[in-house]
């Protein structure tokens, strides 16, 4: 393999939009994400269900439910 031409792997900040933050190990200093464990409805098991522009409603009248 040649020297020199790998990037450093160092310890890096993960920060989530919730406000959570680790440690982990990257090539980057510092990672911001919008989703994590904590906050994940997968691993939290509260599902959030956002009616985005009536898409139920629409649901309802389009198939008489």
């Amino acid at each position: 393999m040649k020297e020199n031409i790998h990037p450093k792997y160092e310890k890096a900040t993960v920060s989530c939009a919730c406000g959570s933050s680790f440690e982990t190990g990257s090539t980057k200093k510092e990672l911001k994400v919008d989703i994590c464990s904590s906050c994940h409805p997968f691993f939290t098991g509260k599902q959030k269900f956002i009616d985005t522009g009536g898409r139920v409603e629409r649901f309802k009248r389009k198939y008489g439910m």
